[in-house]
């Protein structure tokens, strides 16, 4: 089995003291690639420094996530994109709209997020988009680009079957992670109805462990956890998942190129 990990902060201080036994672990459970998205210019150079130490395991995203959007948010997105100028990313992310904890900046954090669409079309990348308790914002700003779409991710994906279905009929594939293993989040429900060519695993590490390893620090070898709950919800076998998801990495992402 080969498995990608769409997602996962891996250049964070929470691996600083193990990273390259976390790397080791997840290559022994079958991942050959970590995708990392950027959070803010603080994560740049961590991120490129993990890149460049293991250039065919770990490929990163640029972006300005939205809970580090502020009245400043333009300059930064400056700095985005002579990023995508200078150096070869997969993607534009992760960005979005995250209204959880504080809407202090929701126009700042909409317009971010219209101005990196934006940016990836015109760089011919993928999105990797963060939505919580946003997905009517997220909706809204994606039809201004109806019906050019960019291509991406609805990421950590904990929506209802009609937003999944929304999400899919634009192009977009759901970053299914640990979410889906916990017992009254609701979210096998949905991912049972959804067909797996329209998933890609993700873990979000070091955040949102799967069961049985809930509460613990996430890490990418814990991928195999949430690919064999999705195929116990399909009732097919964990090799398949493994292939399907995989594939539509690959895809989305050009990893093949």
């Amino acid at each position: 089995m080969q498995f990608i990990d769409t997602h996962s902060h891996l250049y964070l201080p929470e691996f600083d003291n193990d990273r390259d036994q976390v790397i080791n672990r997840a290559i022994q459970q079958g991942v050959e690639k970590i995708c990392l998205p950027n959070i803010d210019t603080r994560s740049v150079n961590p991120m490129l420094a993990l890149v460049n130490k293991y250039p065919d395991f770990c490929f990163p995203m640029m972006g300005l996530h939205p809970s580090s959007v502020k009245k400043n948010y333009r300059d930064i997105l400056k700095n985005v994109q002579e990023h995508l100028l200078r150096e070869n990313f997969i993607a534009v992310g992760e960005i979005g709209i995250d209204l959880y904890w504080d809407n202090t900046y929701r126009k700042e954090q909409m317009k971010a997020f219209r101005e990196q669409i934006t940016l990836a079309i015109d760089n011919h990348l993928p999105v990797v988009i963060h939505i919580r308790e946003s997905f009517d914002e997220v909706f809204q700003i994606l039809d201004e680009f109806k019906p050019d779409y960019p291509k991406g991710i609805f990421h950590s994906f904990t929506g209802n079957l009609d937003q999944a279905h929304r999400a899919i009929a634009m192009g977009f594939k759901l970053g299914i992670g640990g979410i889906v293993t916990f017992k009254n989040a609701g979210l096998d429900k949905v991912v049972k109805d959804i067909d797996p060519k329209h998933i890609v695993l993700e873990t979000d590490s070091p955040y949102l462990a799967p069961v049985p390893k809930r509460g613990k620090r996430n890490e990418s070898s814990y991928l195999v956890y949430t690919a064999r709950k999705i195929a116990e919800l399909h009732n097919i076998t964990i090799e398949k998942i493994a292939d399907i998801t995989t594939q539509n990495a690959m895809d989305l992402f050009k990893l093949n190129n």
